[in-house]
């Protein structure tokens, strides 16, 4: 069963790490045509990929650790910070979004057509089930909350990418300028929540650790 499980923990720990290369390449992608595009959506959308990056390399880290056999405490040290810096993160996308956002509603700025960014979004709807799927396989298989939790935090990057993607379509398709701003915005609630958890979990494990 141990060998099993050092096996389980080996192939998420590379999970995690496609999971990071491809979310990489999703950051600079979706980043260059949200800028070059003036798209709010794709910006913010490429803004929370760089939380999924934060999360999936973090989660490899500590997946590494446990099959190299560092102590309970140690692992639980490296999950707060993560959790602290991901709260953070999430924190400044809200804002940021909120502010591109709202200035694009009230100037009616139209995002342009970007090729590439719908790209990025339909490859993402192919890679993302595929993540998920692995993730709560591993996370069921090595009883992990943090690999549930990540395919959890992918979902909703799936779902980000739907709405992203019916933004710049209907921009295209309908000429509703103001399709793009909104998309961005309904990233807004999610980002907020998620930055909320993972500053009250990184509290709660500030809390053990201090005992």
């Amino acid at each position: 069963m141990e060998n099993e499980r050092k096996q389980n923990l080996k192939e998420a720990r590379t999970l995690q790490i496609w999971n990071v290369i491809y979310d990489v390449i999703e950051v600079v992608v979706s980043l260059i045509a949200g800028f070059t595009a003036n798209s709010s959506a794709l910006i913010g959308w490429g803004l929370d990929s760089t939380i999924e990056v934060i999360s999936a390399g973090t989660l490899g880290w500590r997946l590494h650790g446990e099959i190299k056999g560092i102590d309970e405490r140690r692992v639980e040290k490296r999950k707060m910070i993560t959790l602290y810096v991901i709260a953070i993160s999430f924190a400044l996308i809200c804002a940021f979004i909120s502010y591109d956002s709202i200035s694009k509603l009230i100037s009616q700025e139209t995002a342009s057509w970007s090729t590439i960014g719908i790209v990025i979004l339909m490859v993402s709807l192919v890679v993302n089930p595929i993540l998920i799927y692995y993730k709560r396989n591993y996370g069921n298989k090595l009883d992990s909350p943090a690999l549930l939790a990540d395919a959890k935090d992918t979902f909703i990057c799936l779902y980000q990418t739907v709405v992203v993607l019916l933004g710049l379509l209907l921009v295209k398709w309908l000429g509703w300028w103001w399709a793009d701003p909104v998309a961005a915005l309904l990233i807004v609630p999610y980002a907020a929540k998620e930055g909320w958890e993972a500053f009250t979990k990184a509290k709660n494990i500030k809390k053990n650790l201090d005992k």
